[in-house]
């Protein structure tokens, strides 16, 4: 198949989601929607509600049979990157092409912001009416431990505790498993725990746990290697930081080996029957992508 057309029709898909959940809320001037609004349409890959919809082909479904949860991961994913970006975070000024949002907005607008969109990803969650309400209660939970204290608040904390302190491997991939990887695997998982399909959640579990650190590790290399203009951020803030990155661990050949590696098992896990397709080159995607 062709992934690239695959990615552009999906996000294509994703953004009319966004702006249709966004037309019923009065985005004034000066309102935290406003903010809200500004972050999610400012562009993105869109890869984390991408790997919503990858999951429920995966397990035999129309991909869009879970929209509510392509939009939560979105929303979570979106405020992650408003707090990440803030002046006590990794203080950028750079983010999908254009000004965070505590340079456009004043600082605590674009906090609140944040608080709003995490909070807005449980109130789609709880609405969905196509599972169970017991499944539905485990991808809420599922999906809370993930970007909670124990995976995406746990990756951050370690992550600007490692700043300018040598670290061994072991502990890079731990704050990465949390930091990127958590809402990764959220985002495969949670269509196999609406479905009831044990079978293959724990298959996409260990698919996005070496997705995760697959697209952490080229992530670090493009920070060093990458272009502004096809990142839509600023490069080389990792080594201006002192972050704990592959590159300054293992260097960048030896980096490049670890994605593949990552790669080679992401896709053992899932296997290759037709339904994996879309998943076999979304891990390739992740690998080979310069941006």
């Amino acid at each position: 198949m062709d992934i690239g057309k695959w990615l552009e029709e999906t996000r294509a898909i994703i953004e009319q989601w966004i702006r249709e959940d966004h037309i019923a809320r009065q985005a004034a001037p000066g309102t935290v929607e406003e903010v809200m609004r500004y972050s999610l349409l400012a562009g993105g890959k869109r890869l984390r509600p991408q790997l919503v919809m990858a999951s429920t082909v995966y397990l035999g479904l129309p991909q869009d049979t879970f929209r509510d949860v392509a939009l939560a991961v979105e929303y979570i994913h979106t405020y992650s990157l408003i707090h990440d970006d803030l002046p006590a975070m990794d203080n950028d000024d750079l983010r999908r092409g254009q000004p965070t949002a505590h340079k456009m907005f004043p600082e605590a607008m674009a906090i609140l912001s944040g608080d709003a969109l995490l909070t807005e990803a449980f109130v789609k969650m709880s609405q969905m009416q196509n599972a169970k309400a017991e499944d539905v209660l485990n991808a809420i939970t599922y999906l809370a431990v993930a970007v909670g204290r124990q995976g995406l608040i746990k990756g951050q904390v370690m992550d600007l505790a490692a700043e300018h302190h040598d670290v061994e491997l072991a502990e890079l991939q731990t704050i990465h498993r949390n930091k990127t990887g958590a809402l990764f695997q959220a985002a495969l998982v949670i269509p196999a725990l609406l479905t009831g399909n044990h079978a293959r959640q724990k298959a996409l579990s260990v698919y996005g746990e070496h997705f995760g650190l697959a697209f952490q590790i080229v992530d670090d290399i493009l920070n060093v290697v990458g272009k502004r203009e096809l990142l839509g951020k600023n490069v080389g803030t990792d080594s201006e930081r002192g972050k704990a990155t592959y590159p300054r661990l293992v260097g960048i050949e030896q980096a490049r080996r670890l994605a593949d590696d990552h790669r080679i098992r992401a896709k053992i896990a899932i296997g290759s029957e037709p339904g994996a397709e879309i998943l076999r080159n979304l891990i390739d995607f992740a690998v080979d992508r310069q941006w």
